[in-house]
């Protein structure tokens, strides 16, 4: 059976409906200070489409906090493998708020890799990200690239990394994190997708204007803040790797299957580019309605180009993106947002 830590979050939930279509018995542990209950509740069903005989998922409503309850979690459930995706992960926040972000996304860790030590688990997958590289010296990253957090966040992603490192050396845990990108989109059959409060990603965000707008007679309610439009790229705006949040969760069960044979990290993302003016542009495509937008100056720590070299995911996983066109990454998602229960 497999543990889900945070798996009523956006990309963790996307993880377990791909674990429960291939038929794995999965527990998700989750405090739903950011998941959704209806996530837990939607997935299965999601699931059931692509296999009828898929298990509902085992929930446990708990903080990794509370270091009790997940000793009690270990023994109630024969756990093989952890798949750890809790997590804050506003950058802003850890910046103005560092120490809610240490105690737990740092402290939350220790308490799950010494709750897995105690049960004699030693695999686990684990949600990194790109934050943990900082500002980019070339790119596409590669994973030799230096790692230089700029904020909170991705230091406490980067102490994590060490963390699993020093339990391998000393306690044989079998381990991959993976640093993702710029998760995008949603479940094809607009059963689960990506809903965060407050909402900071570009593409929900202008779907939602867009949204909002159709449905107040074209009156905007939102408007997308575009932040620069002097940086040295094509159009002035700045260029990210955007990567299908189902690819993502192909990722990480493969990754669970190559635990035995590697322990290190991997980049996940496509290594193809899309500036936040082109998002705009296919959103409106796809759509067929304007995003009502404002022009800002740049955000400090905003690097012109972000864009992953996942050569190695390729090498240790077998993985490559299904989904690069960046018009049916934003379909899935405004498939979503028109068909959203929660």
């Amino acid at each position: 059976m497999l543990l889900v830590v945070g798996g009523a979050g956006y990309i963790g939930s996307h993880t377990v409906k791909h674990l429960i279509e291939q038929n794995q018995e999965c527990v998700i542990v989750d405090n739903l200070v950011s998941g959704n209950q209806a996530a837990v509740e939607n997935l299965y069903n999601s699931a059931l489409i692509n296999n009828p005989k898929s298990q509902a998922p085992h929930f446990e409503k708990v903080d990794l906090a509370d270091c009790l309850a997940l000793a009690k979690i270990f023994k109630k459930h024969q756990i093989s493998a952890v798949i750890h995706f809790a997590a804050y992960a506003y950058v802003g926040e850890s910046v103005t708020n560092p120490r809610k972000y240490y105690l737990n996304n740092v402290v939350g860790t220790l308490n799950l890799l010494n709750a897995m030590l105690d049960a004699g688990v030693n695999k686990i997958v684990f949600s990194s990200s790109c934050a943990t590289y900082g500002n980019p010296q070339y790119t596409p990253l590669d994973e030799k690239h230096l790692q230089n957090p700029i904020n909170p966040y991705g230091q406490t992603k980067l102490i994590i990394e060490k963390m699993l490192t020093d339990y391998r050396v000393a306690y044989g845990l079998k381990y991959i994190a993976l640093r993702y990108f710029n998760a995008a989109g949603a479940d094809k059959n607009a059963q689960i997708g990506e809903s965060h409060n407050p909402e900071t990603h570009l593409i929900p965000l202008v779907l939602e204007a867009i949204l909002q707008r159709t449905a107040a007679d074209k009156k905007p309610k939102s408007v997308v803040k575009i932040f620069g439009t002097d940086y040295d790229t094509p159009d002035g705006t700045c260029i990210r790797d955007y990567i299908a949040v189902d690819d993502l969760a192909l990722a990480h069960y493969l990754a669970l299957e190559q635990l035995d044979n590697f322990s290190g990290c991997l980049n996940l993302g496509t290594g193809i580019g899309t500036s936040v003016k082109r998002v705009i542009a296919v959103a409106e495509e796809v759509t067929g309605q304007a995003c009502p937008v404002e022009y800002a100056p740049r955000r400090v720590g905003d690097p012109p180009i972000l864009l992953a070299s996942n050569k190695m995911a390729q090498e240790v996983l077998g993985w490559t993106p299904k989904t690069i066109d960046i018009r049916d990454i934003i379909r899935t998602a405004w498939n979503w947002q028109l068909n959203r229960k929660f």
